[in-house]
């Protein structure tokens, strides 16, 4: 490999369609404000390297970054790219990674709201993540260790594993298909939405009306604190370890937990429910 080190740029492109080189300790700062420094390059290592110019990593492929920094002025960073591993690494640019294809994350903080858009084949692992709308419409999601802060996310995600996170964030999983989480802990409001195929296995679920207007919903062994009014309109087999506060008009399936404060059927529902619940396995 070639090797850059101890260098800034500036310029517009300043190192446009570089390929098979190292940068170390070099930054992308200053006066000329240009744009899109590491456009169209491939086969790179980033070590200690400073972005602080707008959309640096466009139409790039197998990049590896370590311990390096991406600051707010950073936008759009990581965009139509694919084999990109970032470790150790702070990126705090708004809509920090879209359209990607293979993209690993570990030990890493990420600020970014929009992060993750419509892409393939993302792993994250013991991270922490603030985000407004996180993993729009993307696919194939690895997530272990991971602390989350936002709103909005995973929304309309496909196909996924989650394990041993912790969520505050609200609406999230809305319209998202055909994923597992389990042994993490979500907080926030309106869980799961207009969800399929979700499954959550040994979680502690926090928080007002969750799990409505779900298909094939799975709960295996959970936890559900303060969710009150809880899963109108949804196709549900739950097995919750404690107590609910509330269900409202859940469609079918079946429903077991230790104590139920609040069973709601009402005449005005737009479906008749068949689902069975059961208080300590007694209907």
């Amino acid at each position: 490999m070639e090797m850059i080190k101890n260098k800034r740029f500036d310029e517009e492109r300043a190192l446009y369609a570089l390929s098979d080189t190292k940068l170390e300790s070099v930054s992308f700062k200053g006066p000329l404000d240009g744009e899109s420094a590491l456009k169209e390059t491939s086969d790179l290592e980033l070590e200690k390297v400073y972005f602080d110019l707008r959309y640096p990593l466009w139409h790039s492929r197998n990049i590896t970054m370590n311990d390096s920094a991406m600051t707010v002025n950073c936008r759009a960073a990581v965009w139509y790219s694919e084999n990109i591993k970032i470790i150790e690494s702070k990126l705090l640019g708004i809509k920090v990674i879209r359209e990607c294809e293979n993209i690993d994350i570990s030990d890493s903080t990420i600020v970014s709201p929009e992060l993750g858009w419509k892409s393939k084949n993302i792993v994250i692992k013991n991270s922490n993540v603030e985000s407004e709308y996180a993993f729009f419409e993307s696919e194939n999601i690895t997530v272990d260790r991971l602390q989350f802060k936002g709103k909005y996310s995973f929304q309309y995600v496909e196909n996924g594993i989650i394990s041993n996170s912790i969520f505050k964030t609200k609406d999230a999983f809305w319209h998202a298909n055909n994923l597992t989480i389990k042994d993490s802990v979500i907080e926030g409001e309106y869980l799961a939405w207009y969800s399929s195929n979700l499954t959550f296995i040994n979680c502690k679920i926090i928080g007002t009306q969750p799990f409505c207007y779900c298909k094939n919903l799975k709960l295996i062994d959970c936890e559900m604190i303060d969710t009150d009014l809880s899963f109108e309109y949804s196709e549900v087999d739950a097995v919750v370890k404690g107590s609910i506060l509330s269900i409202k008009n859940p469609k079918s399936g079946k429903i077991i937990a230790d104590k139920i404060d609040d069973i709601i059927l009402t005449n005005d529902s737009k479906i008749k429910s068949e689902c069975e619940i059961y208080i300590n396995n007694i209907k």
